[in-house]
């Protein structure tokens, strides 16, 4: 089955999120197939960049999205409707 979570880069005490889709059965390390976004919670105020076509498209071909990833699309959306 197909995952939409985070996966960690950056240093350490500096971590920076890839958004990415992957296989849920394997590590979050682990290769992936599609990087839909990133997040970076160091950053004030958080940078929150996340593909939303990218998203449905996996999401209508049976990718399950983490509820870490789902708070953050939610905060994208707020973010993205407080600037326009």
């Amino acid at each position: 089955m197909l995952m939409i979570r985070l996966r960690r880069g950056g240093a350490k005490g500096n971590p920076m999120y890839r958004v990415v889709v992957s296989d849920s059965r394997k590590t979050p390390n682990a290769d992936y197939l599609d990087q839909v976004g990133f997040y970076n919670p160091n950053s004030d105020p958080p940078e929150i960049r996340i593909d939303m076509d990218k998203v449905e498209q996996w999401t209508g071909q049976g990718a399950r999205v983490s509820e870490t990833v789902r708070s953050l699309i939610r905060k994208a959306q707020r973010q993205e409707q407080q600037s326009a």
